[in-house]
């Protein structure tokens, strides 16, 4: 609807340049995240539909639909093709996989920028250190295993 309005707008218009310039960047920005969300959802296959297979039926799922089913598709596709590039080949007491043992896991560990929806009294950040209160719009730096929980009361948001 936007990018019709901008066909009406005059050749010169600098109004009209900067808007076009404005959209493809947001579609840019918008197929980085999307790319990178991918990225991340084939190197951590194995781990994340465990995740989704554990998950409560009634707690939110972190991926879309499509997603998920890009996920299954995804590992279906990647054991077909390591079966028959690999496994046929081996000797009948190798040509199984275990999924558990031949991916890798994430780091829990890593540490991740979040802002602070609500306020959080006593939450340890460290194991080592004694709990520290979060206040509400505040952004900090934190490993992500010390954060997990809040992820999903919505206590908090990943930036």
């Amino acid at each position: 609807m936007v990018e019709k309005s901008l066909l009406n707008i005059k050749k010169g218009d600098i109004a009209g340049t900067l808007h076009k310039l404005e959209i493809d960047r947001i579609r840019f920005v918008l197929s980085s995240y999307l790319r990178t969300r991918l990225h991340k959802i084939e190197k951590h296959v194995i781990h994340i539909l465990e995740q989704e297979a554990a998950r409560d039926t009634q707690e939110c799922s972190k991926l879309s639909p499509e997603e998920l089913q890009y996920a299954k598709e995804y590992t279906d596709n990647m054991e077909g093709l390591f079966k028959s590039l690999c496994l046929q080949h081996m000797p009948p007491n190798m040509q199984s996989i275990d999924r558990k043992k031949s991916v890798p896991r994430p780091n829990l560990d890593s540490y991740v920028f979040l802002k602070i929806l609500e306020d959080q009294e006593q939450v340890l950040v460290d194991p080592e250190e004694d709990p520290v209160d979060l206040e509400k719009g505040a952004q900090h730096i934190m490993r992500y295993s010390a954060i997990a929980p809040l992820l999903t009361n919505d206590s908090v948001a990943l930036l």
